[in-house]
């Protein structure tokens, strides 16, 4: 059954406060909460029978990207622990989803490939993962309304994480092509 309109799958249409008059509408922390959380539980729905849900969904993205990346420097861009990398790899691979392949440039490393299937199931995944975001977005007025808010979004994340370590020139284009494909167009330079 289809969720009622103006409404996020799984919730109940409650009255629309108007941003105008809601105590809460000029504080920030509470907004981005708000659009946060909305997001994460639309996510988890739209990914619920993928192992490891949206971190799987990073990763196998990741393997699809071509980016090849090795377990190790994926863990390490993901912020994940490396045992736990290795528990969500070995699901995704026991799933028929992605590949490890000996890097052949270091033997000891290992590099992450989706697999025919797993490339099939991210196809799948981004179709309802942009249906949840339209969802989400449904609260803006227009399509325009929505482009604006994303380009909005991507300058403020690139200006929140500049102080975070630089990547180099192959990781920011890796980025812009798993964004691109994430439907949230190239990144600004």
């Amino acid at each position: 059954m289809a969720a009622p309109s103006g409404s996020l799958a799984g919730t109940r249409a409650a009255p629309v406060p108007d941003p105008e008059t809601c105590a809460l509408s000029n504080d920030l922390g509470w907004a981005l909460g708000a659009v946060f959380r909305g997001y994460v539980k639309a996510a988890h729905e739209a990914l619920a029978g993928l192992p490891g849900g949206p971190r799987g969904y990073q990763v196998l993205a990741s393997a699809a990207g071509d980016e090849h990346r090795s377990q190790q420097a994926l863990a390490q861009r993901l912020g994940v622990d490396r045992t736990v990398m290795t528990y969500l790899l070995d699901d995704l691979e026991a799933a028929g989803l992605i590949e490890r392949r000996p890097d052949p440039s270091d033997r000891r490393a290992r590099r992450l490939v989706a697999t025919p299937h797993g490339r099939d199931t991210l196809a799948r995944l981004d179709q309802q993962l942009r249906a949840a975001e339209e969802q989400l977005l449904s609260g803006l007025d227009t399509g325009e309304d929505r482009h604006v808010f994303r380009r909005l979004l991507r300058r403020l994340a690139v200006h929140a994480s500049a102080g975070e370590p630089v990547q180099t020139p192959c990781e920011v284009a890796a980025d812009a092509a798993v964004a691109q494909r994430a439907g949230v167009g190239p990144l600004p330079c």
